[in-house]
């Protein structure tokens, strides 16, 4: 079955069975339904590889992601899933490939071997080698996050800078004059990680700001790591009575470190953060927190990508998104001196 015996059966042009297929000119709307009705009668599916040929596009993007051996947080896979979902619903294929450490092999192969229209990267340091690589490249591409100069690329990101700034103050305006930061892992912020960087600079503006006593610690992204952190964190710095955190893996840990050390929160100690919602709601009590939109990042990355790929010489375009703080029962104010 092709397009021209549809064409025959329809009573129109081969032209005008490929505009209702491709939605590139505008077909009345009488004839898209005897196009379309041929087409559900007939059950033809397009051949992928013919019509990428024709078009001159794979009609796949590719989605560069952490290597395996380190475990996606619950964020990073609402950004995986959000970008494949976007990009089914356009008809496109998702092409996922690790990068870093021995992966860079697998990362060259997909920006030079045109077997993707497009790429979004994933987890951007504020100076990413891929970045400038795919610059090289002309090949049109899109980051969730952003490098340090970020104004020649396409990007959406998270306002962690902000975020964290506001549970700082928001926990200054229930008395609690020493905070501490639970940040993403040492290795993540040492290798230039930017929301780990931004995070930090937001919480030493809010601290400097309110005039707390602020203390900011590394936590690997996981439970086991948060429970660690928080009981070094209650011997070095036992004055602290609050927490504001981006690590949303070590959440389970770090209020079962509290507990076990006699801390109920919030009557003792309030922790707020910057995480997926669900994350926030799952934890006991629920997070006050800033809920990132993974579901919404991943789709406009989708978006900014396509614009990007019909239009590659127009000027980029940024999206920064700085979600309100939803207040919930993990912060209190200040206990009462011990």
């Amino acid at each position: 079955m092709n397009i021209g015996e549809i064409a025959r059966q329809a009573g129109v042009s081969r032209s005008t069975v490929s505009y209702v297929l491709s939605g590139r000119r505008t077909v009345s709307e009488p004839t898209r339904r005897r196009v379309q009705q041929v087409i559900d009668e007939l059950d033809y599916r397009p051949n992928a590889s013919a019509r990428a040929l024709k078009e001159g596009r794979t009609r796949v993007l590719g989605l560069v992601i952490p290597p395996a051996a380190q475990r996606l947080t619950d964020m990073q896979l609402g950004f995986v899933a959000s970008v494949v979902e976007a990009a089914a619903e356009a008809d496109l294929d998702v092409l996922l490939s690790p990068s870093g450490g021995d992966h860079d092999r697998s990362f060259e192969r997909m920006i030079t071997g045109r077997r993707v229209d497009g790429v979004i990267l994933m987890e951007i340091r504020l100076e990413d080698a891929r970045v400038a690589r795919l610059q090289q490249t002309r090949l049109p591409f899109v980051t969730i996050g952003r490098t340090a100069h970020a104004d020649d690329t396409c990007w959406v990101d998270v306002d962690y800078a902000t975020l964290i700034g506001r549970c700082v103050h928001h926990l200054a305006d229930l008395g609690h004059r020493h905070v501490a930061l639970v940040n993403r892992s040492a290795e993540l912020v040492a290798a230039g990680y930017g929301p780990g960087h931004r995070a930090l600079a937001g919480f030493n503006t809010a601290v400097a700001e309110r005039g707390l006593s602020g203390t900011d610690v590394c936590c690997a992204d996981d439970a086991a790591a948060g429970e660690q952190c928080v009981q070094r964190l209650l011997v070095t710095r036992p004055e602290v009575t609050a927490i504001a955190t981006l690590n949303e893996a070590a959440l389970p840990g770090i209020g079962r470190g509290l507990e076990r050390a006699g801390r109920t929160v919030p009557k003792d100690f309030s922790i707020a953060g910057v995480a997926a919602r669900h994350w926030a709601e799952d934890f006991r009590p629920p997070l006050t927190s800033a809920d990132v939109p993974a579901t919404q990042m991943g789709a406009h990355a989708v978006e900014l990508l396509r614009e990007r790929i019909a239009t590659p010489d127009t000027s980029p375009r940024h999206l920064l998104l700085s979600p309100p703080i939803s207040l919930r029962a993990s912060t209190g104010p200040v206990p009462p001196a011990r």
